[in-house]
């Protein structure tokens, strides 16, 4: 089984285990405060494990599926010559557990005195991952609200856009700087790992304009 199968796997297994344990799925929330003042940083990964409820965690699920096999399997391709390497997928494990972590540091510079706040749910990794796709895969077609086609790199313009209006706009309830954090840990994470990201972004641009 593949790495991004055992996430997935686990992630709905747990998510689904404490949604009728509250005391159990509370010890798994990110409380920045908590994380601070408790030293319970384990709270930046296992959040990541648990979900508001089953739309929001498949969801996330599906978008980490539909693009994370992609992202996945090229990650093997590159490190196939160094076989014990390829069995543990280094490059896919940093892009989404890093993505998850850089995703709490938002919460934890703003709400790091709030004993009240929590967040939960995968998107931070999954925003990582996705940003991987587009920035590997820039002109390839992806369909906007399932409906409108467009370039991937223009999707991924549009997700930064939305996002940072959201985040600022607040009162959604929605942890937006997370998504956005998640985000810019992928870009940054692929532009470090393939040489090759700024001439493909070009030419898709060139392609496009």
């Amino acid at each position: 089984m593949s790495l991004l199968f055992g996430i997935i796997a686990l992630t709905v297994g747990i998510s689904w285990y404490v949604q009728d344990r509250p005391q159990l799925k509370e010890k798994l929330l990110l409380r920045p405060y908590a994380v601070l003042r408790k030293g319970q940083v384990y709270r930046m990964i296992s959040h990541g494990f648990i979900h508001a409820d089953f739309t929001h965690l498949a969801f996330n699920m599906f978008v980490l599926w539909q693009f994370g096999s992609i992202i996945e399997y090229q990650m093997e391709q590159a490190w196939s010559a160094t076989p014990w390497i390829e069995a543990i997928h280094p490059s896919f494990f940093v892009l989404y557990f890093g993505g998850m972590l850089a995703a709490a540091l938002p919460s934890l510079y703003k709400e790091g005195n709030n004993p009240h706040y929590a967040s939960l749910g995968a998107s931070g990794g999954v925003s990582a991952v996705m940003m991987a796709y587009i920035l590997l895969f820039p002109t390839h077609k992806l369909l906007l609200f399932f409906v409108i086609p467009m370039p991937a790199f223009v999707a991924g313009i549009l997700f930064f856009a939305y996002e940072r209006y959201m985040n600022r706009k607040g009162g959604t309830g929605i942890a937006h700087d997370a998504h956005l954090m998640g985000a810019i840990f992928g870009v940054v994470y692929i532009f470090l790992l393939d040489d090759s990201t700024m001439s493909r972004l070009t030419q898709a641009f060139m392609i496009l304009f």
